[in-house]
């Protein structure tokens, strides 16, 4: 009898009251069971109170990512460096251990706004990771303003993303401030006095980044000779690469994601188009050779990072053992999802605590916190960091340098 009271003291020590009304009732004689069903009873107890309270242990970080449909390379380069620096800087904060909860959005915008409601009210996370493209973002962050829960990207760009938010944050910069670098770069560094641009128009991210490139470029004095538009899975840009061509620009234009990029380099050179092509951080990922091969030689792009030359400690750790992990050369857009990780873990010390709306808080206090691409400040949901512009060279993505934005 004591031995059955000193279980019940230890899986219902926070519900007392529970307990004293039990140990009366028993005292009484209230209610008489078998030695076996006191057993049972026992086996009941554990297992319906154990459960919650070992919960109590853990807290979850949800993932909202592109597994899978047209842009499933980013979802899973986000994975593999979330992955990554979990096994790195560990799973624990503040006494708890970390639950990493994934979710495939299958690169749709519905889906993303479907996964981050199951993410918040099934699975009870205190942050998300992602979603990876600025439309998704979109179509999750009115998600995460009613339920108060913070959404961090590792890559989205479009400054709508963050625009007038409270819990929408980007661990890169936005598509304005890439747009300029990338104007800059053409007509000064590249000497393109004319261009020529064709974007992706079912994405947001692709029409956003092209217009803030031509109102900059124009603005320097360049002149953009024609905008020409595609769709997300189209095969075939003969038709806006012929009008394209016959103008004779000095740069091409390419603010779209790496499949669409990579098919209209091989078709334009396959055109006999020689000049120079540039585009956007949509550029960043293995897959843009694997595609295009021989054709995307050459190509310019501007990008959030470099993974050869580390800027901080933690940043060469990560890049290193990624290496040793996966035998592959690391993506910037892994290196900017584990930053995501340590910035919300940097936000829940800070914090002190695993309310999501103390978090979000935290987030937009982040000042020089060193992560795997640098230090990195959350200004307004958007952080502050350089622009670097790489070239593709022997099959490998290069640093070309540093654009200091006039």
């Amino acid at each position: 009898y004591n031995c059955f009271l000193f279980i019940i003291y230890i899986f219902l020590d926070k519900n007392l009251i529970q307990m004293i009304i039990l140990y009366k009732i028993l005292k009484k004689g209230e209610i008489a069971l078998k030695r076996t069903f006191w057993f049972g009873i026992l086996l009941v107890i554990f297992f319906s109170i154990s459960v919650p309270v070992f919960g109590q242990d853990t807290v979850k970080i949800g993932a909202n990512l592109e597994m899978t449909g047209g842009v499933a390379a980013y979802g899973q380069m986000i994975n593999e460096g979330v992955e990554r620096i979990r096994e790195m800087v560990g799973t624990e904060v503040l006494g708890k251990q970390i639950e990493y909860v994934l979710v495939d959005n299958k690169s749709d915008k519905v889906e993303a706004a479907n996964a981050t409601t199951r993410l918040i009210d099934k699975e009870k996370v205190v942050a998300i990771i992602g979603p990876a493209i600025s439309g998704n973002m979109l179509a999750a962050g009115p998600i995460c303003e009613e339920k108060k829960v913070p959404q961090l990207s590792a890559t989205s760009t479009n400054p709508l993303v963050t625009q007038g938010k409270k819990y929408s944050f980007r661990a890169t910069f936005i598509d304005s401030y890439q747009g300029l670098a990338g104007a800059q770069y053409a007509y000064k560094d590249l000497g393109a006095k004319t261009a020529a641009i064709l974007s992706d128009i079912a994405q947001d991210y692709c029409v956003a980044l092209g217009n803030f490139f031509k109102d900059a470029y124009e603005k320097m004095g360049g002149k953009v000779l024609t905008v020409q538009h595609c769709k997300t899975g189209d095969q075939d840009f003969s038709a806006q690469l012929t009008t394209i061509l016959n103008l004779n620009p000095d740069v091409i234009y390419l603010p779209n994601y790496y499949a669409e990029i990579a098919l209209i380099c091989r078709q334009a050179r396959d055109l006999g188009y020689e000049g120079k092509i540039l585009g956007g951080d949509g550029s960043d990922a293995p897959e843009l050779v694997d595609i295009g091969g021989d054709a995307v030689e050459g190509f310019y792009f501007t990008a959030h990072g470099d993974t050869q030359k580390a800027l901080t400690e933690i940043g060469q750790k990560y890049f290193d053992a990624y290496r040793a992990k996966y035998n592959k050369e690391p993506g910037v857009f892994g290196a900017l999802a584990a930053d995501c990780y340590l910035i919300i873990l940097d936000a829940i010390k800070r914090a002190n605590s695993f309310d999501p709306e103390k978090i979000a808080v935290a987030i937009e206090d982040t000042k020089d916190l060193e992560v795997t691409t640098g230090k990195i400040t959350i200004e307004n949901g958007d952080a502050l960091k350089p622009v670097v512009v790489k070239q593709v060279q022997g099959g490998i993505a290069k640093l070309l340098g540093t654009i200091q934005v006039e």
